[in-house]
């Protein structure tokens, strides 16, 4: 767990997937065989026993059922950009949804749709590559304090939080999936050119939700030490080894932890039939 390290991104990363985005009706890319058959050279005949014929090739996996489908016939626009163009309506989408770009502030805006995806995939691993980072650091470091022991995590470092925590819970679960399910064609390219081909993105967020919603709730303060390498570690072994997203919000007092995982509930509820 570094000082600095960005908290909010993590978080903010999976709602703001909901209402990202442009629009792209695939490109009906045409198959272009030419029909020119090759010819086959003949072969003299041989008193040898005749060819076994071969075994039928062995048919491709079925993909994945879908858990979680959405309905996004109804929302269709073909007058939105596609992804490659799509930044600006990204951005413009967000800034709808959150009623302004403060909150959008530690956003990177180039390959917005495509960086939050590849952010979100990410949630639920230990540890993420700077590539897969649709954020820059959170202002300032993590507040720390004297505690019994060692280190804890100060009860001020809350503050940091507060302005994105606040403009989270403050979106509107119903608008939000509105948008979620308008762009969602979109997104799901997104998530097809990360190489998932048979994936369906919207289960891979609810999967991230749901994982998030498991964080732990310990009692704060949290107890943590600096590693060889400067950087601060929870005590708890169980702690540290949990994913790069339950730390984000392990990182927050309780009552804003709790009122992150409240939002996630409503959104969740407002993606999924049940």
């Amino acid at each position: 767990m570094q000082s600095g390290k960005a908290v909010w991104p993590w978080v903010l990363g999976v709602v703001v997937i909901g209402g990202a985005g442009g629009w792209l009706f695939r490109d009906q890319l045409k198959s272009l065989a030419d029909g020119v058959s090759v010819p086959v050279q003949s072969t003299p005949a041989s008193t040898s026993a005749p060819p076994q014929p071969q075994a039928a090739a062995e048919p491709a996996p079925a993909p994945p059922p879908i858990k979680h489908p959405l309905d996004t016939e109804a929302a269709a626009d073909p007058a939105l950009p596609k992804l490659a163009d799509s930044d600006a309506a990204a951005w413009g989408a967000l800034s709808q949804l959150f009623q302004g770009e403060g909150p959008l502030t530690l956003l990177l805006r180039d390959h917005l749709i495509q960086r939050l995806v590849t952010q979100v995939d990410n949630l639920d691993k230990p540890s993420v590559p700077p590539t897969a980072l649709a954020a820059r650091p959170l202002p300032g470091n993590l507040q720390v304090e004297p505690g019994e022991g060692g280190e804890r995590i100060a009860a001020s470092n809350a503050a940091r939080y507060a302005p994105y925590v606040q403009a989270f819970t403050a979106l509107d679960p119903a608008a939000t999936a509105t948008a979620y399910k308008r762009f969602y064609p979109l997104i799901q390219q997104a998530y097809v050119d990360l190489g998932r081909p048979e994936g369906y993105f919207n289960d891979r967020l609810v999967a991230v939700i749901d994982h998030l919603l498991e964080t732990p709730e310990p009692a704060r303060p949290v107890a943590v030490v600096r590693d060889e390498r400067g950087r601060y570690r929870f005590v708890d072994p169980d702690l540290q080894s949990r994913s790069v997203g339950q730390k984000a919000l392990l990182r927050m007092d309780a009552t804003q932890e709790r009122a992150v995982k409240q939002q996630l509930r409503a959104i969740r509820s407002s993606i999924t039939r049940g």
